[in-house]
């Protein structure tokens, strides 16, 4: 068994499937005080500040170029978890020799930034996405 190339940093943030995605940004926005940091209308989405962490709230249809275990009816997208250190290939190696399928390396989005990331599925199904840890990164530097 190989040494994990990497370690988590903590959660960047989570995406949530809603049936009516304005009463859920209303929700997390007037009921527990979350702000709007970003919107991209063309695809639905809405991504609040929850404190150093997003919650990314997106029609209950699936996004394109979204993680491979979306599926409608399902409500949570994925989970994304910050890693360091972000090296692509490696990753992608050690992942493939788990058995584990990946998806491109694309900059994206999240709480802490743009930054590269890739997107997996766990043996639930359940998507995930792993972006480097971007304050972690420049704290060290």
């Amino acid at each position: 068994m190989s040494e994990t190339p990497f370690s988590i940093a903590g959660i960047d943030h989570i995406v949530l499937r809603a049936r009516e995605p304005g009463r859920l940004v209303a929700f997390y926005r007037d009921v527990l005080g979350c702000t709007i940091e970003r919107e991209q209308t063309e695809i639905g989405l809405t991504q609040l500040r929850a404190g150093r962490n997003l919650i990314d709230v997106v029609p209950q249809v699936a996004l394109a170029g979204a993680s491979p275990g979306s599926g409608p009816g399902q409500n949570l997208d994925h989970v994304c978890l910050t890693i360091q250190p972000f090296e692509g290939e490696r990753l992608r190696a050690y992942l493939s020799s788990r058995g584990v399928s990946v998806g491109q390396i694309a900059s994206r989005y999240g709480a802490e930034g743009h930054g590269p990331s890739l997107y997996l599925q766990d043996p639930e199904g359940n998507g995930v996405e792993l972006k480097e840890a971007l304050i972690s990164s420049r704290r060290s530097a």
